[in-house]
């Protein structure tokens, strides 16, 4: 008898153990259902991807489908198809986090008709998306030899008119951008606007250094930016950092040709602006017309400050080293006026390399508001070839030196 309770005690317990077994397994398969991404693939809403029929619509689509997922979502553009897409703006919120993920090739029309004068400044905007990443090593290519072509910078007997940003992001908050190609915007290729936590990082950016316009990375209103693992090679700044921008690091970025790394223009049209807390750390410039600056307009009113320009090669550039206060970049003259956007707190430390011009460092302040707390720190610049020595140009601006630092820095002129 106790014999045969043992053996029913056994039998109890093992179809215990066995509806555990069940119950867990049951459990962690009704887990990964929840936790699984849902995938929409751009050719099954409509796309042709043969780079000639209008996708657009089916991008739509296939975005409304992914914002709207109550679970990740991967909206998915197929290797090896392009895709033509007019101006579109996919928009959030969304109900969870998206991925896009270009395998494939986005490409603009070819004709500059396919833009209203309502959409004419942008082709691709993303906006009002939390959680967003766009990544998968693709291409989107902006065709924009039509509109270089019909530039006022190109040709000066036209009007100038304003083109389209490939990829704009608009109000995206906790944004991730990696591992793409953008070829050949029609104007800027990447702008980030009023964003916040937003990482670019492996962006391959490339159009011709006579293209007009086409800054690499434009950064405006937008806080707590990282940038990294880059390489720009563009017809205007590699990257333009302008007003709201707060808490920018740059870092690991090739540059050139292009116009270089540009804080600004700022104060345009009298205007406020404000910009604070940017590092650009580990950069390499080849051939751009400027390395580092600062623009200002006269007239304008706020704040650049808490600026660090470090560690950064040289290669046969052009203007190194430069704060203007006195920008213009207007047909007509520009009048004198009596404010400033104040600069502060800005080093230049362990910069080095080679430059066609002898005003290697070059610091013109404004008569209003003079640049204050400049710091210049282990500075060796060359002229290209050993062709003569390096001067500096400094007008009211009040800096200091520490290390080495050639060429001398000049004394301030009034």
């Amino acid at each position: 008898m106790a014999s045969s309770v043992r053996v029913t005690k056994l039998v109890l317990s093992m179809a215990a153990l066995v509806m555990l077994l069940l119950c867990s397994t049951t459990a962690a398969t009704s887990n990964a259902k929840e936790t699984q991404q849902n995938v929409f693939i751009l050719d099954n809403y409509g796309a042709r991807g043969d780079g000639q029929h209008d996708d657009t619509q089916a991008l739509a689509k296939a975005w409304n489908m992914a914002c709207s997922s109550s679970r990740p979502a991967v909206l998915l553009v197929p290797k090896g198809k392009s895709y033509l897409l007019k101006p579109i703006a996919l928009s959030g919120p969304c109900k969870s986090t998206v991925t896009l993920t270009v395998e494939g090739t986005l490409v603009a029309p070819a004709s500059r008709s396919a833009w209203s004068e309502d959409n004419i400044s942008r082709w691709i905007v993303i906006q009002g998306v939390t959680g967003l990443t766009v990544t998968g090593g693709g291409t989107i290519n902006g065709n924009g030899d039509i509109w270089w072509k019909n530039s006022c910078k190109t040709n000066k007997a036209l009007s100038c008119t304003t083109a389209p940003t490939a990829l704009t992001f608009h109000r995206c908050n906790n944004l991730k951008v990696d591992n793409l190609k953008i070829v050949n915007s029609q104007q800027m290729h990447v702008s980030v606007e009023d964003c916040t936590n937003v990482q670019l990082a492996r962006l391959s950016i490339t159009a011709p250094g006579t293209s007009p316009n086409t800054d690499g990375i434009h950064i405006t209103r937008s806080t707590v930016v990282q940038v990294r693992d880059c390489v720009i090679k563009t017809g205007d700044d590699c990257m333009s950092i302008e007003d709201g921008t707060h808490n920018l690091l740059v870092t690991k970025v090739v540059c050139g040709p292009g116009h270089g790394i540009s804080i600004g223009s700022l104060g345009d049209d009298n205007s406020r602006a404000e910009v604070s807390g940017i590092t650009v750390d580990s950069v390499q410039l080849y051939g751009t017309t400027n390395g580092v600056r600062i623009k200002t307009w006269q007239g304008g009113s706020g704040y650049a400050k808490g600026i660090t320009f470090q560690n950064i090669i040289m290669d046969n550039v052009q203007n190194p080293i430069i704060i203007d206060q006195n920008y213009c970049d207007s047909a007509k003259p520009c009048m004198k006026q009596e404010s400033a956007v104040e600069i502060s707190n800005v080093v230049f430390k362990n910069i080095r390399g080679t430059t066609i011009s002898k005003d290697a460092i070059n610091l013109s302040c404004s008569n209003q508001a003079s640049c204050t707390n400049i710091v210049l720190e282990n500075i060796d610049l060359k002229m290209e070839r050993n062709q003569g020595e390096t001067e500096s140009t400094c007008q009211n601006a009040q800096w200091r030196k520490s290390g080495t630092v050639v060429p001398q820095p000049c004394e301030a002129k009034n």
